[in-house]
């Protein structure tokens, strides 16, 4: 009876090691990710149309593009999804490929650095009771949400944040 009892707990032990963090991803493959800042929306899209929307937290001053490290302003434009977190202080994240080229030039034109470590990230417990719009230019959706996004969305792909 003991050996049973230390066979399912370990068994028990290996299923809950094997969930991780995020599910598994089985559907039609992500194609392009949409934030309209204005709408406060992020859509993930296919070949077939849109797969997955969230309502989405952002920079801490939303309107308009990113110019600047810390001005607070969610960038706009089309950039990669290029690198993942899984350790993130703000639980999972999946950085944004900002800046570009363009957004480096702007930034040298006015003297100042364009600033960087854009992601798609979770909001952790410290961060619930505040505004909606409360990042330093990053887009936040509920953790429970970003376990989706971090298995729907492969680095790659393409995200195009509009005004």
């Amino acid at each position: 009876m003991t050996i049973l009892r230390v066979l399912l707990l370990v068994m028990l032990g290996l299923s809950a090691a094997a969930c991780g963090k995020f599910p598994t991803y089985h559907g039609p493959e992500v194609t392009h990710v949409v934030v309209d800042k204005g709408e406060r929306r992020m859509h993930l899209l296919s070949s077939k149309g849109v797969l997955k929307s969230y309502d989405v937290g952002l920079g801490f001053a939303p309107e308009g593009d990113k110019k600047i490290e810390g001005d607070g302003k969610t960038p706009e434009g089309t950039y990669i999804i290029d690198r993942r977190n899984p350790n993130s202080q703000f639980y999972l994240s999946i950085g944004v490929s900002y800046p570009n080229e363009e957004d480096r030039a702007e930034a040298r034109e006015l003297g100042k650095s364009p600033g960087g470590d854009i992601f798609i990230h979770g909001r952790p417990r410290e961060y619930r009771k505040g505004g909606r719009d409360w990042t330093a230019g990053c887009i936040a959706v509920t953790d429970r949400e970003m376990r989706q996004v971090y298995s729907m969305v492969k680095n790659g792909t393409p995200i195009t944040i509009q005004p």
